[in-house]
């Protein structure tokens, strides 16, 4: 059995859900998720989406259920049998980051496809970094360095600083999730994208 999924395979189950929609729902991909659909990595073994409207939410998590998905942890969903748990994330927070602004919003994030009820788009650069660091895990640091190289053209590194430092400064532990910055600016400095 597959334990990770690529583009494909999440579109296509994407698909699925589609389907069974009777009204628009948007999604947007986070995480390691985010990082698949940009084709930055292959695969993904943690199913990530925020749902950044509270009835979007409600609405799908209700068809879900319908189909045989139950909550598995704390925002996860997954039909029984199945391997692939979807973290679902309610408004503009994704694991314990929150957004300064909406995903939704005009810059926001990266259109990717539109289906007749599923509308799903992909985190921007800027956010993405910022949650994937408030973490700060190695492969954190490592899925962020990818995201760098293959859009580097795309990403401005000062406005990223700029961006991050705001939302930092809004957590309680704002020190130690700087610190996490500053721990990936060298990481980019050393491999030739900054400074």
């Amino acid at each position: 059995m597959e334990y990770r999924l690529n583009k494909q395979t999440l579109l296509e189950r994407l698909s699925e859900w589609n389907t069974f929609l009777k009204r628009k729902v948007s999604l947007i991909a986070c995480g390691g998720t985010a990082l698949t659909l940009l084709g930055v990595k292959a695969s993904t073994k943690d199913v990530d989406f925020m749902v950044p409207n509270e009835v979007d939410y409600k609405y799908l998590t209700k068809i879900l259920k319908n189909l045989g998905y139950e909550p598995k942890t704390g925002h996860g969903w997954a039909k029984k049998g199945e391997v692939y748990i979807f973290d679902l994330f309610e408004g503009k927070k994704n694991h314990t980051t929150e957004l300064l602004e909406s995903p939704l919003e005009k810059g926001r994030h990266i259109p990717l496809k539109e289906l007749s009820h599923l509308y799903i788009g992909i985190l921007n650069y800027y956010d993405l970094v910022a949650s994937k660091l408030f973490r700060g895990t190695e492969v954190d640091y490592e899925d962020c360095l990818m995201l760098v190289e293959a859009y580097n053209d795309k990403i401005d590194i000062n406005r990223l600083e700029e961006n991050f430092r705001e939302l930092a400064s809004y957590e309680v532990s704002e020190e130690r999730v700087n610190s996490n910055l500053d721990h990936f600016l060298k990481l980019l400095k050393e491999n030739g994208f900054y400074g």
